[in-house]
């Protein structure tokens, strides 16, 4: 049985995974599955969220040891979640036995207008502006992250409930973006084995960006052709099916 943590992104919180945490456990199998919040989002959104990736990572390894769920461990994050994937995978190699990355961007190997398309500084600025309600940034979040979430309404109606529930301050937002910002990844791969996935119609970040993480570190590579930023919102099954294939694979030999 092996442990996986998930990581969402920026101002996400676990109850974003929406149902692929099932998806996954019938895909893959021998797996055990936890889905922790970041401080600053979900149940934690009362924390202060560190301005610092590495900083991010420590909190995991520190939240998950104190509910007695220790390494090894294998990590499938996204977006700013796979930055801290890569640091904590980096950091404390002996921990981590492989790392899912999606939709994720690294100032080390891309430029700021591919990490974040320049089409979306308006709409995120306003969303930042005071009088945004839950529904306007909810509806504004998923029109920019998903192609063809299998049911928008359902999907729109419990974001918005999460966010009433546990809404995430604006600076912890603005704190979060900053992390992601000027977190510098080590040019040097994780020794731990590594899967890319990026989605070609992400109309957030430029998928240009994986691929320029994938052909820095040798690692393996897939593209969905149609899906948006939350790939495992569009198709789940998808991205389980290449976690599954990824770990039948003979492992890679590091450069």
């Amino acid at each position: 049985m092996s442990t996986w943590i998930f990581l969402r992104g920026l101002a996400r919180e676990s109850r974003h995974w929406g149902s692929f945490p099932e998806t996954f456990c019938r895909e893959v199998p021998d797996v055990q599955v936890h889905c922790p919040d970041f401080p600053g989002n979900g149940r934690l959104n009362a924390l202060k969220s560190p301005i610092d990736v590495d900083a991010m990572a420590e909190f995991m390894r520190a939240h998950l040891a104190g509910q007695g769920i220790m390494p090894p461990y294998h990590l499938l994050a996204m977006s700013l979640g796979a930055m801290a994937a890569i640091s904590w995978a980096a950091r404390y190699p002996d921990e981590i036995r492989g790392c899912v990355l999606i939709n994720s961007s690294l100032r080390t190997f891309s430029p700021f207008h591919q990490r974040l398309k320049p089409g979306n500084y308006s709409r995120l600025l306003k969303l930042a502006l005071p009088g945004s309600s839950a529904q306007d940034w909810e509806s504004t979040i998923l029109e920019l992250t998903s192609r063809h979430a299998e049911f928008p309404a359902e999907v729109l109606k419990n974001w918005v409930a999460y966010c009433c529930e546990y809404p995430v301050k604006t600076c912890n937002v603005l704190r979060q973006l900053l992390a992601a910002a000027l977190y510098r990844a080590p040019r040097t791969r994780p020794a731990a084995p590594l899967l890319i996935l990026s989605s070609r119609q992400d109309a957030l970040v430029d998928s240009a960006c994986s691929r320029q993480i994938a052909a820095h570190w040798q690692a393996s590579l897939a593209e969905h052709p149609t899906a948006g930023h939350d790939l495992p919102l569009d198709d789940g099954l998808w991205v389980a099916r290449q976690v599954r294939q990824w770990l039948q694979e003979p492992p890679r030999q590091l450069p």
